[in-house]
């Protein structure tokens, strides 16, 4: 389900005709639905306010056919604010939270919804990856990025071309994935819903501190890649796979090393973890998406 109309067939018939009448959807990034307010369309380089409104109705109709009328089907995902759709289109989902002992029980009377568009850009890593794969060996990388930059998109082109070997890459690597939020991969039911490459093993919606450890035992990855570390859990992870011998690549929100220094000391992790990646990539979207502002080698 990568075409957008398969995405729109899910939506009540109020909801679809009107995005059916606003006309072309190229790079459409987020649709984003609440009770009693304008459709609003975020692209990646605009933001459109559609003049129809959302009614409970609109939502309880696109949220069964979304869930093939069986939200229980999803009660562990939905409890985390989301469901992930076939073709990995994450759906954010919100309403009134019902917690119990501290925990989130259950969500009732849902009143937003926001669709992420899952696309991936084969080749998008092209750019980037004579920066990573030095010597027959691929460096322990961080990407730091604001929001929007193309980070993630970035992960996982570069898990396809490392995993397949493509050029400069002269073999395929085995490579876990630590899915967490399943964005990478965009998996639906466990499997990929996007190309990650053929040595690739996901660990989909999996914690990133128990995700490593797990590969490492299980898999024998030789590059472990993950999204948004910021943990003190996380970092104490990526020691153990950097003690294993295997690679890391990952991102962490920010604008600047100084960023990643400022959730280091945070963590209170007296380690030199800033050591351990020998190439840190700095992204923003100052010449549009993926811009490279700055690389640092170690």
């Amino acid at each position: 389900m990568n075409n957008l109309k398969d995405i729109l067939n899910l939506f009540s018939i109020n909801l679809r005709h009107q995005l059916e009448k606003y006309g072309s959807l190229d790079n459409l990034q987020e649709i984003r639905f609440k009770v009693d307010k304008p459709i609003i369309l975020i692209f990646s380089d605009r933001e459109i306010v559609l003049t129809i409104k959302t009614s409970i109705e609109d939502i309880r109709v696109t949220i069964n056919k979304m869930s093939k009328f069986s939200i229980f089907a999803f009660e562990e995902d939905v409890k985390q604010g989301f469901i992930t759709i076939q073709g990995g289109h994450r759906v954010g989902i919100t309403g009134e939270w019902v917690f119990e002992n501290g925990e989130v029980k259950y969500l009732k009377n849902i009143s937003s919804l926001n669709i992420r568009i899952s696309r991936e850009v084969l080749g998008f890593g092209k750019k980037f990856i004579n920066y990573i794969y030095n010597n027959g060996s691929i460096l322990n990388t961080l990407i730091i990025s604001p929001p929007k930059c193309g980070k993630t998109t970035l992960l996982r082109d570069l898990a396809r071309i490392i995993s397949n070997g493509e050029p400069p890459i002269n073999k395929g690597f085995k490579v876990s994935i630590i899915d967490e939020r399943s964005e990478i991969a965009a998996s639906f039911h466990g499997v990929p819903q996007l190309d990650v490459g053929l040595r690739t093993d996901v660990y989909d919606n999996c914690l990133k501190s128990k995700g490593i450890i797990l590969a490492i035992r299980s898999m024998a990855p030789e590059v472990i890649i993950c999204d948004e570390i910021g943990t003190k859990d996380d970092f104490e992870s990526i020691l153990i796979a950097y003690n294993s011998g295997v690679s890391i690549i990952s991102t962490i929100h920010g604008s600047s090393e100084e960023d990643f220094y400022n959730k280091l000391r945070m963590s209170n992790l007296n380690t030199n973890m800033e050591k351990i990646f020998k190439c840190i990539l700095v992204l923003n979207n100052r010449n549009g998406v993926g811009t490279l502002e700055r690389v640092k080698k170690i």
